[in-house]
């Protein structure tokens, strides 16, 4: 037997709600005097190790009896140096903290989504949508931050975790309160067709044959991760339209070449490019951010770019003569 009585047992993953209190009785019936607490993980991938020493809050979600003050001392024994700092703390019930999660990932899918529908008015009216997310995100009560239009989430965390939402609402019979995360799905998924239909576009109406070159392969900078790729999803439908796609990127090509052996891979962005009909940036790397459009249009057979992240200067890339499309943004 490893755990004993008057210790401590820690969750930290993403659960449905009420895992924690079943967890909680079977602890106690196992070993009594032991506890369990609930205390989420807000990790980012790229930045785990300062998200663990410099986090936003603690959330403790303890038990409701005597025992909470004694699970809530071991825990400001851990993070002591944090709990120091005056790290905002937030001590509840295990539901409340096992919600914290799936609330807090289902509110920044809705804000990604709710900028990539405001994406989809603004290719039908003409407007666009980088200008009007810097106006509304002025507003203090609004933020910036989440507001970046483009191919959409990803990821082993967002999309998962608001369909567990959803389905677990519908166990609890509350399942209306949720059906908006539907659409903030629905959406996100939208905007992959979209990129291969611009792609399509841009290609004078049909991919057969044309040489693409996709820029990135993880689902988000900084990390190798390419569960849920959007990018890789755009690059698998661009192939099977015909398109003959080469997909770089400067991490997750391993990984991408096991999941997506069909693909053809290159080392570098320039090897990816080298006499493309049309170059999609799909991940925000900054090394693609940071290409110098001029030496970069010498290599490609058609001057043709996608920005599937916002993250270009259209400017830049237009005054060297490329044709410039984006979600949500006027031709270029």
């Amino acid at each position: 037997q490893v755990l004993e009585p008057g210790e401590l047992v820690v969750g930290k993953s993403t659960v449905p709600v009420g895992t924690a209190g079943r967890l909680a009785e079977l602890v106690g019936s196992k070993v009594p005097g032991a506890l369990l607490a609930w205390n989420p993980e807000f990790l980012r991938e790229g930045f785990a190790v300062a998200d663990t020493l410099h986090p936003d809050r603690l959330v403790y979600g303890l038990p409701v009896d005597g025992d909470g003050e004694r699970a809530r001392a071991l825990l400001d024994e851990v993070y002591a140096p944090i709990v120091a700092r005056g790290t905002p703390q937030v001590v509840t019930d295990y539901a409340t903290s096992e919600m914290v999660k799936t609330a807090a990932n289902s509110f920044l899918a809705t804000k990604i989504s709710f900028i990539n529908a405001m994406a989809e008015l603004c290719e039908a009216t003409g407007a666009d949508v980088k200008q009007l997310a810097d106006a509304i995100g002025y507003d203090d009560r609004i933020g910036r931050k989440f507001l970046n239009a483009g191919l959409g989430f990803g990821g082993g965390c967002l999309p998962k975790d608001i369909r567990a939402f959803m389905a677990r609402a519908g166990e609890l019979g509350a399942d209306q309160a949720l059906t908006f995360l539907r659409e903030v799905d629905n959406i996100n998924m939208r905007r992959r067709i979209r990129m291969v239909e611009l792609a399509r576009e841009v290609c004078d109406g049909s991919l057969l044959g044309k040489h693409i070159a996709v820029l990135g392969a993880a689902f988000k900078p900084d990390s190798d991760d390419i569960r849920d790729s959007p990018a890789l999803n755009v690059a698998a439908q661009l192939q099977l339209q015909g398109a003959d796609v080469t997909v770089t990127d400067p991490a997750a090509i391993d990984n991408a070449r096991r999941l997506w052996p069909q693909l053809d891979y290159a080392a570098t962005a320039e090897e990816a490019a080298a006499g493309a009909d049309a170059v999609l940036v799909l991940t925000e790397w900054r090394a693609y951010r940071e290409l110098d459009p001029v030496a970069f249009g010498n290599i490609v057979a058609s001057k043709r770019v996608l920005d599937g992240r916002n993250a270009l200067d259209r400017e830049a890339w237009t005054a060297a003569g490329w044709t410039y499309r984006a979600l949500g943004r006027r031709a270029g």
